[in-house]
């Protein structure tokens, strides 16, 4: 340390990898043997030594338009020029303005108002916030009650993990938030083993919300938040008809329905949104990833007008949510989003994933007789195989297969235990469908 500037003399090695804590990441073991990436380009990443691997997973679920597109790359520098940050609070810029609508423009029914995050965890702390206050400024205070579903995933806020079900996610972090329940998972591998789309077993589940309910009184319960495809737990589909009951449910006891769709937003079912594939449309939907194609941290809450009505009360200049982020709808993310959803259209790129499906799902169902395999499931552009664990040692299998993939079948994928995943960009070529299945194969293989 130079005493003088308060500045570390001298620069760190570049091969030094010890300051990064590394999220969602076991660190002795990636350090050892580092998974490096340098550049990117559509479908590929390429390693500091200029080997290409295929992106099998779109990033982290975000790089919907592939990787360094142009448009976006473009948006970002201009709008850096121009305008490099705007305070989102009692001031906003223009471009704010217009990515809000064109995202309303694509949710269904009446979800006509966004409030702009920096990403998923914000995007569903915000809607929980936003639901506890819908209710208390109509004067229904006691509702403070939230319900989630087990194995679901909602981001790492300590909102997020409270309504989440990963246990991993909840354990080390204390008693979290007070007055949560949670409904049961959806899948039973002896009832939906190797599905294509939605399960036909399952439907019923919902109707444990109803017992929820009836347990703590409709009177104390703000909110049901659910994923239409929860993803990060492994990629589980809602049976066919659950998420209608979950709707009517919610109707009928006065509770609001979220959809955490940070993941399913976008395309990557087919539509912009999961709510247009099951024609379900609850009273918010977080959205994150997708929004800009992963190029700059977004994200947000698509509230419906009933909701955001509640709030334009009182005196106009008193502030209706004390709610917000130093970086919501920032200017680089806005201009990044725009280019995104321009591209999204032009390329038709939500109705591309729809007309794969089938033939994604194909290649993925082709890998059943492979050693070790328990189940697969696909779903949009989705696909996700669970492998037996070693004995005395879960998630090792998946570790491997996620090193394997990397370091020689040249591909990306994603791991969730035992769980190899594959959601690539929404741009995957046919040919490309059936390099990825190919070399999940190998890899499959390689670990057995």
């Amino acid at each position: 340390m130079d005493a003088a500037s308060g500045l570390h003399s001298g620069a760190p090695a570049p091969n030094d990898l010890e300051a990064f804590w590394m999220p969602f990441t076991p660190n002795r073991a990636f350090k050892k043997t580092p998974r490096m990436i340098a550049r990117a380009k559509d479908m590929h990443y390429y390693t500091p030594e200029g080997r290409a691997i295929i992106d099998a997973v779109a990033g982290l679920w975000c790089c919907n338009a592939g990787h360094q597109r142009d448009e976006i790359v473009k948006a970002i520098q201009d709008q850096a020029a121009e305008l490099d940050y705007s305070p989102p609070f009692q001031f906003a810029h223009p471009r704010a303005f217009q990515l809000a609508t064109r995202i309303a423009a694509l949710a269904p029914g009446d979800l006509d108002h966004v409030f702009f995050t920096n990403s998923g965890s914000e995007a569903v702390d915000t809607a929980l916030k936003i639901a506890l206050a819908y209710h208390n400024i109509r004067g229904n205070g006691a509702r403070q009650r939230l319900i989630g579903r087990e194995r679901g995933y909602h981001g790492v806020g300590f909102g997020g993990i409270s309504v989440g079900g990963i246990v991993s996610n909840r354990k080390l972090f204390g008693g979290l938030l007070n007055g949560v329940d949670h409904l049961p998972a959806t899948y039973d591998r002896s009832k939906q083993a190797f599905c294509r789309g939605e399960p036909d077993w399952g439907a019923h589940l919902a109707d444990e919300l109803e017992r929820i309910i009836a347990l703590h009184d409709a009177s104390t319960v703000a909110a049901v938040i659910v994923e239409p495809m929860a993803g990060s737990t492994g990629v589980l589909a809602p049976p066919k008809g659950y998420l209608e009951r979950l709707r009517a449910i919610c109707d009928k006891h006065g509770v609001l329905l979220i959809f955490d769709e940070v993941i399913s937003g976008f395309g990557r079912l087919g539509f912009a949104f999961a709510a247009e594939r099951y024609g379900v449309t609850p009273d918010m939907i977080c959205f994150a990833k997708g929004v800009t194609s992963g190029a700059v941290p977004m994200g947000g809450v698509l509230v419906r007008e009933g909701v955001h009505e509640a709030f334009m009360r009182g005196p106009d200049h008193v502030i209706e949510l004390f709610h917000g982020y130093t970086y919501s709808a920032h200017p680089l993310a806005c201009a990044a989003g725009l280019a995104a959803l321009d591209l999204y259209e032009r390329e038709d790129l939500f109705g591309r994933a729809r007309r794969m499906e089938s033939m994604f799902g194909d290649a993925f169902q082709a890998l059943r007789d492979l050693p070790n395999v328990l189940d697969i499931r696909t779903i949009g552009l989705v696909a996700a195989v669970d492998l037996a664990p070693i004995d005395g040692s879960p998630g090792l299998r998946g570790y491997r297969a996620l090193e394997h993939a990397f370091h020689e079948a040249g591909m990306m994928l994603r791991v969730t235990a035992d769980t190899l995943v594959a959601t690539p960009p929404l741009i995957v070529s046919e040919a490309q469908v059936g390099e990825l299945a190919d070399k999940f194969g190998k890899v499959i293989r390689a670990v057995a």
